[in-house]
């Protein structure tokens, strides 16, 4: 029988960071090839806004 925390995995704060931040340089590596656009800087400022959160929730061990 499967123990609580196997069905609920611990969140990993660490590993959305990991991705979020990925997709934070490859949005801006996009931005550089066709310049500014209004999408991707919002997309930027998105992605900005929940590593900002993470932090928070995490009390800056990320």
């Amino acid at each position: 029988m499967e123990t609580q925390s196997k069905r609920n995995p611990e969140p990993n704060p660490g590993e959305a960071v990991a991705h979020i931040a990925s997709a934070q340089q490859i949005l801006k590596a996009l931005q550089e090839k066709i310049g500014e656009h209004p999408e991707i800087g919002a997309a930027i400022t998105k992605l900005e806004m929940a590593l900002n959160v993470l932090a928070i929730q995490t009390g800056g061990l990320l």
